[in-house]
């Protein structure tokens, strides 16, 4: 088969591209192939790769076993399940799952009457018609088994023999080598039936076959398959509600201002596109024309709409409201936030959690012990078993290999993983992958940086003091007018202001600055000061007039910023970074939930405590430099504490990287989100707890999965083999074990939907 292609053009251009396909394994990442398959290390169906909005080439991974990747769907190699597209579209079909469905209801069709025809025959054969032999109900059932178990389960069989060439023995082994075996020995009792001994033989010379067990258990496997391909479809819910956010269209304004409606592929970094009321803009970008408002509850969960005006940003697939804006285009394609949203959770999706590593050490050891068991179990019923000793032994030898398939094993943990992540990020709450989400469970400490993490990160003037002699909205004027050409991080807290008030700003002259004092000019003739109270003092200006006042404000943890006027102390303006709202209530519950919670400042620390006390944080550390940040990481655990750093600045990094899970604020840096592990897009501490809350939930529900399972199998095996025969005659059906095989997978999965509804605050 060649390598699929996919043609990108560019009609502006005019001009075309080939681009090859690619895909990979959810399971074993390492894996790529230009086509769609199965994965040869775990059998899984492939994946196509690289999630985004627009994608090139599609590479389909294992859920099990990621380091699989390869270009075309299939099964994985390793493990032999279904492999997933590593990119989703909102109108992609699940080839494998249509493959799938298609040969199990041709094999329902063709299975059915050889069953019914099998049952009638063994158990009322008086109600067959005497013109029918049993050698014509053989052949009539060889007829028809033939196709369902060649065709039908050849995917098994090539699985299976994958497996076994590749030494990566899996559940498909098994199935693989009992199909094949009941459905060769019924062919071999068909056609030589005189080699048989005289005792399995009947009176009409002919010997028991077994076509309806390999056509039903093939059947029954099938269906396993297309129940575990339409269940783990859903998992990807989240990624497609995501996607379907984005708009197909944008309105493109062109170099003569005329509007052209245009695919949304085809927008470039720089285009100018104008934004309806009602419409969702259609790529990251700033306003440069219009007034809205703008609902972006898709990405923060905040219901409330945001102002949107002249040079603020917007994001891409967040919902224009009731004016129309013209924005620039920023970010377009697969660098757009929604597009790395659904980047990141496909990759946590399918990620492994460290206790996914029981299971596969498990499994590495399970199907090599199912083959022993299936032959010693042939052997005891062959050698101490009642006649007909062979067909005993095979029933039972079939019925182990079928029933202690690892696919419930298997799907365990990965099956919970893809569910919560994909909760989770619809909630506004990205998880980088499953490590992250199995270590959220053990946090025993919270570090949060105090600015912009428990407070909003901007500050702003709360108050301002004048010493009577002055106005206060000409004190605002000239101060704002003077702080518009400063770089001083507080000079846009009062141009801010100014702005709020509807303030003019004026023409600066004569502007300077004094590292680390403050800044002079001249306005309207009138000589300015703003900054510190030493800097002030150093030009001989007495600022004692208002210290009770100043006193007040800085024991409010306040900054404080002072103004002169022609050599007049004027003014004082109170500068406070405002607590966010939901910070104490989530302070205050992570302590009930047994997490202490330590605050890092790079700030002075009075103010430092301050805010700490406001929030009942009992541990601070203040005048903290980037690398103190990690030092005091590195002294929680050393101490055995789990601990959890967040933070939203480019000094938090090393601190997000070096504890054991980062979690930035969606607000923050690109640097701290990328060292983070968590990403709270809404940038509100409460996501924390709801993030605790769902890796508690999926850690309980991945355990309950797997205890399932190997109880599953610790009791199915034994029974298949025969164990309770002796007291009970009780000998387990290859149909029987096949059905609870396939139900067992199932039952996994429906335990691990059960996070999509649980209550997480």
């Amino acid at each position: 088969m060649k390598n699929e292609k996919e043609i990108k053009c560019d009609e502006n251009t005019h001009t075309c591209s080939v681009e090859d396909v690619t895909y990979t394994c959810p399971m074993h990442p390492e894996i790529h192939e230009h086509k769609p398959g199965s994965c040869p290390k775990c059998g899984m169906a492939l994946e196509r790769e690289n999630i985004s909005i627009q994608t090139a080439g599609v590479k389909y991974t294992c859920p099990m076993h990621p380091e699989v990747v390869k270009d075309e769907p299939g099964a994985c190699p390793k493990c032999g399940m279904a492999l997933e597209a590593m990119s989703v579209e909102d109108d992609e079909e699940n080839s494998e799952l249509g493959y799938m469905t298609k040969r199990f209801w041709i094999s329902v069709a063709l299975s059915f009457p050889v069953f019914l025809v099998a049952m009638v025959a063994d158990i009322y054969p008086q109600l067959l018609p005497k013109s029918i032999s049993m050698s014509f109900v053989q052949w009539f059932e060889f007829i028809l088994a033939t196709p369902v178990v060649l065709w039908g389960g050849w995917p098994f069989f090539v699985r299976g023999y994958n497996s076994i060439r590749t030494m990566n023995l899996n559940m498909f082994t098994l199935i693989a080598i009992g199909v094949g075996t009941a459905y060769i020995y019924s062919i071999v009792a068909l056609l030589l039936p005189e080699i048989f001994p005289p005792l399995m033989q009947t009176k009409d010379a002919l010997v028991h076959v077994y076509f309806e067990a390999a056509a039903v258990i093939t059947t029954l496997v099938l269906l396993g398959q297309v129940l575990e391909l339409r269940a783990r479809s859903k998992t990807n819910s989240a990624i497609k509600t995501l996607l379907n956010l984005a708009p197909k269209q944008a309105h493109l304004i062109d170099k003569d201002g005329n509007e052209i409606d245009t695919p949304l592929e085809h927008v470039k970094v720089g285009d100018l596109l104008r934004v309806k009321p009602g419409e969702k803009i259609p790529v990251d970008g700033v306003v440069i024309e219009g007034h809205t408002n703008v609902d972006e509850s898709m990405i923060t969960g905040e219901p409330l709409v945001v102002p949107k005006d002249k040079n603020q940003k917007v994001i891409g697939a967040t919902l224009n409201k009731n004016g129309t804006i013209v924005v620039q285009a920023q970010k377009v394609g697969s660098d757009t936030m929604l597009s790395q949203i659904v980047n990141m959770v496909s990759q946590a999706q399918r990620s492994k959690a460290p206790i996914q590593k029981l299971a596969d050490t498990v499994s590495s050891y399970f199907v090599p012990a199912v083959v022993l068991s299936a032959v010693l179990a042939f052997f005891a019923w062959y050698i101490f078993g009642p006649e007909p000793r062979l067909a005993y032994a095979i029933v039972a030898a079939v019925a182990v290999l079928i029933i202690a398939c690892p696919c419930a094993l298997g799907l365990a943990t990965p099956i919970s993983i893809m569910v919560s992540t994909g909760r989770a990020a619809l909630m506004g709450i990205l998880v980088k992958d499953a490590q992250t989400l199995e270590t959220m469970e053990k946090v025993t400490t919270l570090v949060v940086d105090k600015t912009g993490t428990l407070t909003e990160g901007k500050p702003t003037v709360t108050k301002i003091l004048t010493n009577g002699d002055f106005k206060e909205d000409d004190i605002l004027k000239y101060a704002a007018s003077l702080e518009s050409v400063s770089e001083h991080p507080l000079s846009e807290a009062i141009v801010e202001r100014a702005k709020q008030d509807g303030i003019e700003l004026q023409k600066v002259q004569n502007f300077d600055a004094v590292t680390g004092r403050g800044i002079s000019g001249t306005i309207d003739e009138k000589t300015i000061l703003i900054g510190s109270q030493e800097y002030l003092q150093s030009q001989n200006i007495s600022v004692d007039v208002l210290a009770q006042d100043i006193k007040r404000v800085r024991e409010d943890g306040k900054g404080v910023v002072f103004m002169a006027l022609d050599s007049q102390f004027a003014a004082i303006f109170a500068i406070e970074d405002p607590i966010k709202e939901t910070s104490k209530e989530a302070v205050e519950i992570l302590k009930s939930e047994g997490i202490e919670v330590v605050m890092l400042s790079g700030d002075n620390a009075t103010t430092a405590n301050i805010i700490a006390r406001k929030l009942g944080i009992d541990k601070v550390f203040a005048n903290v430099m980037p690398d103190g940040k990690i030092d005091v990481i590195r002294k929680l655990q050393a101490k055995g504490e789990i601990v959890a750093m967040a933070g939203d600045g480019i000094n938090d990094a090393p601190a997000l990287a070096g504890a054991d899970v980062g979690i930035a604020m969606g607000s923050g840096t690109d640097v701290a989100i990328e060292s983070a592990g968590v990403t709270l897009i809404k940038g509100d501490l409460l996501g924390i707890l709801k993030i605790i809350n769902l890796s508690r939930a999926t850690m309980k529900n991945i355990r309950q999965n797997l205890f399932f399972a190997f109880i599953y199998n610790s009791i199915g095996v034994p029974v298949a083999a025969g164990v309770l025969f002796p007291f009970f005659g009780i000998l387990l059906s290859p149909i029987i074990a096949a059905t609870a095989m396939s139900f067992s997978s199932v039952s996994v999965i429906v335990n691990a939907l059960r996070l999509k509804h649980v209550r997480l605050q």
